[in-house]
């Protein structure tokens, strides 16, 4: 699968909740390095973090845009995540304590840093204005 592809695959499972999907798109040893939350190796806890997030937050990425280095070992990916907040989030890895949700509507733009091995994705940096949520979740 080429770069672009793989990408916009992983973002599609992400859409739909999909964790094997996602899981699918990865290397064994995947590096998952939480937006401002630290870092977690490997399918295992990649798959618990996204079961984290299934429960917690119902989230869209749109206006997705992805760029790819020419020999596509790297992409890069820009968008905007419409989501719900519908649990507290106990676990989050930042050193933020995190509100209470009451089933809050959000919008904040995000970004995603990919290095890609084997036609599977490696690494995953994501970044999401974790500020601009937090304002919007406790207003």
């Amino acid at each position: 699968m080429e770069t672009l592809e793989l990408v916009r695959a992983y973002y599609d499972c992400f859409n739909a909740r999909d964790i094997p999907g996602t899981l699918a798109l990865l290397t064994d040893d995947v590096i998952h390095d939480v937006s401002q939350g630290g870092r977690e190796i490997g399918k295992a806890d990649f798959a618990l973090c996204m079961e984290r997030m299934n429960r917690c937050y119902h989230e869209q990425v749109g206006d997705l845009v992805v760029m790819a280095t020419d020999g596509g070992e790297n992409a890069a990916a820009e968008f905007t995540v419409d989501g719900r907040y519908l649990e507290t989030d106990r676990a989050h890895p930042s050193e933020i304590e995190m509100p209470e949700a009451t089933g809050q509507a959000y919008r904040v733009r995000g970004r995603a840093l990919f290095e890609i091995r084997d036609d599977r994705i490696a690494r995953v940096t994501d970044w999401y204005d974790l500020q601009a949520w937090l304002r919007q979740v406790t207003d």
